[in-house]
C-alpha cells in the first residue's frame, strides 16, 4: 500500500471560526479547560515539560491523561458531542456535568460536587494562569458563555489539526512532543527537541511561573502548532505559528511555505493565518508545509544534527 498522504479534507471539516462569533465562550471554555488541567497538575506525576498535565484530542472532545487517585485511574473528560464533562474511574464510577451557560464559579462547584461522588479529593490552586485580569475560580461569575455549536467547530477543527501534525511527527526519530493541548495559553502545540540544553529561560510571562517556563524549554526546541487569537497578544484570529527556543540569528529572513505564511517582528514567531490554510485547495498539505519549512528553516539554522533525528 501506498504511505499515507495528507488527502484533501470537506471543507466542512475546517470551520470558519473567527475569534469575535465566539468570543464568550472562547473565554469561559479556556478557564473550564484550566480547571480540568489543574486536576491533571495535582494526580499525575510530573513528566518532561509537563506534559503529564497537558489535554489529549479524542474522538468525542478533550481529556486528561489516566490520573492516580489512591490505587485508581481516573479520567477528567469534556464530550462535545453530549455536551457534557464526565469524570470516570478504572473501579467503574462515574460523574457528569453538564455543559451549558452557566458561570465559572457554578461549573467549579458542580465539577468539585462530581469528584466527590466518584471519591477523588484534589486540591488545587484556583487561580487561572496566563490570562489577563484573573479571577479565582471559585469567585468568576464574569465568564458564564457556552455555545455549543462554536464548542463543537472549535474540537472538531482540533482533531483536524492533530491528524496532520501527527503525521509530521513521525518524520521525526529524535525526542519529541505528543500533539496536545495546553490549557495555559489554550493551544494545540507539538515540539521536536535536538537533544542539547538550552540557555536558561528569563521567565517573566504574565501570570505563569518563571519555575514552569524554565522546566518548558530546559532544552533547544522547536515549536508549530495553532492558536485560537486574543488574549492581548498582536494576533488577533485564529493563526499557525512556529518557533524555535533559543531561536538562531537568521530567522526573519528565512525563505518558509506556503504562501502567506511570514515572520512577526513582534512575536518572534513565524505565523500562517488559519484562513489561509481554510481556503487552500489542500488544508492538511498547507498545514504540513509550513511545518516542516519552518522545521527546516529553524534547524539548519540551529546547526541541529538532522541526520541523526529525522527519518
Amino acid at each position: 500500500m501506498p504511505a499515507p498522504s495528507i488527502e484533501s479534507v470537506a471543507a466542512d471539516a475546517w470551520p470558519s471560526l473567527p475569534l469575535d462569533r465566539w468570543r464568550d465562550t472562547y473565554d469561559t471554555l479556556h478557564l473550564w479547560t484550566q480547571l480540568a488541567g489543574k486536576l491533571a497538575l495535582a494526580l499525575s506525576p510530573l513528566t518532561n515539560h509537563y506534559w503529564n498535565t497537558a489535554l489529549q484530542i479524542t474522538p468525542r472532545g478533550l481529556a486528561t491523561l489516566p490520573l492516580t487517585v489512591d490505587r485508581r485511574a481516573v479520567t477528567v473528560a469534556f464530550d462535545f458531542v453530549a455536551h457534557q464533562l464526565t469524570v470516570d474511574g478504572s473501579d467503574g464510577r462515574h460523574a457528569a456535568v453538564p455543559l451549558a451557560p452557566r458561570s465559572v464559579a457554578e461549573f467549579y462547584r458542580l465539577v468539585m460536587e462530581a469528584l466527590a461522588r466518584v471519591d477523588v479529593r484534589a486540591r488545587i490552586w484556583t487561580m487561572p494562569v496566563e490570562v489577563p485580569n484573573p479571577i479565582r475560580f471559585e469567585a468568576d461569575t464574569v465568564h458564564h458563555a457556552y455555545d455549543a455549536g462554536a464548542a463543537r467547530a472549535f474540537w472538531q477543527l482540533l482533531v483536524q489539526i492533530k491528524r496532520v501534525l501527527e503525521l509530521f511527527r513521525s518524520r521525526f526519530v529524535g525526542k519529541t512532543s505528543p500533539v496536545h493541548l495546553w490549557w495555559g495559553s489554550f493551544d494545540l502545540a507539538h515540539t521536536r527537541f535536538s537533544g542539547r540544553r538550552a540557555p536558561r529561560h528569563p521567565g517573566g510571562l504574565p501570570n505563569l511561573a518563571d519555575a514552569v517556563t524554565r522546566e518548558a524549554y530546559s532544552h533547544e526546541c522547536i515549536s508549530v502548532g495553532w492558536w485560537l487569537g486574543g488574549g492581548g497578544a498582536p494576533i488577533l484570529e485564529p493563526a499557525f505559528y512556529a518557533y524555535a527556543y533559543p531561536e538562531p540569528p537568521g530567522c526573519p529572513d528565512a525563505v518558509i511555505a506556503p504562501v502567506g505564511a511570514s515572520y512577526d517582528l513582534r512575536m518572534h514567531e513565524w505565523i500562517l493565518p488559519y484562513e489561509a490554510v481554510r481556503r487552500a485547495p489542500d488544508p492538511g498539505a498547507a498545514l504540513l508545509e509550513f511545518a516542516q519549512s519552518t522545521y527546516q528553516a529553524a534547524a539548519d539554522l540551529g546547526g541541529w544534527e538532522r541526520a541523526l533525528l529525522e527519518r
